[in-house]
């Protein structure tokens, strides 16, 4: 019984940074109808520049939310500068587009700081929350962040003009033009909120899988059959998607298929979900007329 609670609860830790991943995935979707591969690497490259920081001698704290800053500036850089112009373009070019800043980010942050694994910090104690072993303060602090970080999104979208006017931009764009809305401006603003979530997710997930340019890669892909299982259009589905996979591929890891075939797992949660339910538990299936 304990094993079961250890890893039912290494799958909500797991979960979580899932979640955030899965969550900045759609918010991007749902402005775009596109999928953005780069959001893992562009992670991985903010959490190398919080681990500089640190080193540089930042409280973890402070090099905390700079990143999540910078993560956000760099968001709004990358759909002005790079994809705004691109906007009418084929999907095919924007895929490429995609690709490219993957292997960008990932070549850069191995040209910066190498390809050497390194020790990311954590600021949780490295202790039992009740002195059993089942429970740590680093796994309740990970899970912690990740709902206080969707409850913030959930009062900003909500109850505050400017989420308001970003829903709007993202379900009728014309609409909303009509209404005076910058929709190009709310596009970009996706793209910076995106760009903080995925950072958040990077600098969780780095004590556990220590740092390095790759480490994103399956991660993104949890994150993604996260997503799908929640829905790709449903921000709450997603996070609610991203602790299901989180719980389900720990608890078959550890006791079906080994945890060599995690991954496999969760590949096979996507191609299930788009065979069974392509708009996730909590998604809804739009309806076109043509």
């Amino acid at each position: 019984m304990d094993f079961f609670v250890q890893q039912l609860v290494a799958g909500l830790t797991s979960g979580a940074i899932y979640a955030c991943v899965a969550l900045g995935l759609v918010m991007i979707f749902v402005s775009t109808d596109h999928i953005n591969f780069a959001q893992g690497e562009m992670a991985m490259f903010a959490t190398y520049l919080a681990w500089a920081m640190i080193n540089a001698g930042f409280e973890y704290w402070i090099a905390f939310g700079l990143t999540i800053l910078i993560s956000f500036a760099g968001g709004l850089f990358i759909q002005r500068v790079i994809l705004k112009p691109l906007e009418t373009a084929p999907v095919l070019s924007l895929v490429v587009c995609f690709i490219a800043l993957l292997s960008i980010f990932n070549a850069l942050a191995g040209m910066i700081w190498s390809y050497t694994i390194k020790q990311f910090p954590t600021p949780f104690p490295a202790r039992d929350l009740f002195g059993n072993g089942l429970v740590s303060v680093q796994q309740i602090g990970i899970v912690g962040v990740t709902l206080l970080m969707l409850g913030i999104l959930t009062v900003f979208f909500r109850y505050t003009t400017l989420g308001l006017a970003m829903r709007a931009a993202a379900q009728n764009a014309t609409s909303a033009r009509m209404m005076g809305i910058r929709v190009s401006w709310m596009l970009a603003l996706g793209w910076g909120l995106a760009a903080a979530i995925g950072a958040v997710a990077g600098m969780l997930v780095a004590p556990i899988v220590f740092l390095d340019p790759n480490m994103m890669t399956g991660i993104l892909v949890y994150g993604f059959a996260g997503a799908l299982v929640g829905g790709i259009g449903n921000p709450l589905g997603a996070v609610v998607g991203g602790f299901i996979v989180g719980v389900l591929e720990n608890l078959v890891g550890s006791y079906i298929i080994g945890n060599e075939l995690k991954l496999t797992f969760a590949l096979a949660i996507v191609i299930g979900v788009l065979l069974i339910k392509p708009a996730g538990l909590f998604g809804r299936v739009v309806v076109r007329r043509v």
